[in-house]
């Protein structure tokens, strides 16, 4: 039987979590795979402490590791050192951190589109907040006027770190946009426009390899402008057009990601009035697979486990 090692948060570890890690663990057991818990506790960063040989021995015989956390720093030594054993990591530290942070995403997709021109990916009109200090704030608020010139108002005030919707504002006055931004001082903020068209609704697509698995169209149904599930928002199936499928794998591509969470808005502007979602959102890297089984009855687990044991 393989071994595999299944890396966690130690401190995230309510039902809504561990459920996901139960389905992983399952999955590869189906296909003969011993998957074990670590959590991040287990693999913490030392140097120069003898850790490496203690992790090199417990690894000995791990076909993989699924790093399903966002602890980056433990991350990286422990990819490193699995580099170096000729363990594959799914998903990369490196896609996992760039996709931790919305503004990191958007600078990775960025670079991707002024490398590709003819692959371009379209996403929502942002502008990253200056760094400040939290015990300093924002002494000015002048860089305001700018963004909302460019932006318009209501605007997306998002902050760079956060899941399900939560940490994701709409402003809808000068003053609302001051206000949030004073008191959210210190943390990486980013602005977004707002994307009318998709307000309450959007596209969430899962991406394992080079293939679209599921999909379901998530709406509000009490004026939220947000869609995500936790937040209340319902859901349905949704078969997604030829253009979405490649706009959810070609941002995956860019990413460098094995599998993800690929959420699409409506802008809007599709090719004869379709009314399809064009531009990307969000990306989250270890997207949970819960509710999108409930609405699909496709066990995304599966998938992944599948997928890995193809590249192995």
């Amino acid at each position: 039987m393989k071994k595999a090692i299944l890396i966690t948060n130690k401190f995230l570890n309510t039902d809504k979590f561990a459920e996901h890690y139960i389905w992983l663990e399952k999955a590869a057991a189906d296909h003969e795979i011993k998957l074990s818990l670590w959590d991040n506790t287990e693999i913490m960063s030392g140097y120069d402490t003898g850790d490496d040989e203690r992790l090199k021995e417990r690894l000995r015989d791990v076909s993989f590791v699924i790093y399903w956390d966002k602890d980056i720093l433990a991350g990286e030594k422990l990819s490193g050192i699995c580099k170096e054993m000729n363990i594959p990591v799914y998903n990369s530290i490196e896609s996992i951190r760039v996709c931790d942070n919305k503004a990191e995403t958007y600078q990775k997709i960025w670079e991707w589109n002024n490398a590709h021109k003819n692959e371009k990916i379209p996403v929502i009109p942002t502008i990253v907040a200056p760094m400040t200090y939290p015990n300093i704030g924002y002494t000015s608020c002048d860089f305001i006027d700018n963004v909302i010139k460019k932006l318009g108002l209501p605007l997306i005030v998002k902050e760079c770190y956060g899941s399900f919707g939560a940490q994701v504002y709409k402003a809808e006055t000068y003053e609302e946009v001051v206000n949030l931004t004073t008191k959210l001082a210190g943390k990486q903020l980013i602005y977004q426009k707002y994307i009318k068209k998709s307000s309450g609704r959007d596209v969430r697509i899962q991406v394992v390899g080079e293939r679209i698995v599921a999909a379901m169209y998530r709406y509000s149904t009490d004026g939220d402008f947000r869609a995500n599930i936790t937040n209340g928002g319902s859901m349905k199936c949704y078969t997604p057009s030829e253009a979405e499928c490649n706009l959810a794998l070609l941002t995956a591509k860019a990413l460098g990601l094995d599998f993800a969470g690929i959420d699409l808005l409506f802008s809007g502007s599709g090719k004869n009035g379709a009314d399809e979602a064009d531009i990307v959102c969000e990306v989250n890297s270890n997207a949970h697979f819960k509710n999108i089984h409930t609405c699909t009855g496709i066990n995304v687990a599966e998938k992944i486990i599948e997928y890995i044991l193809s590249q192995l």
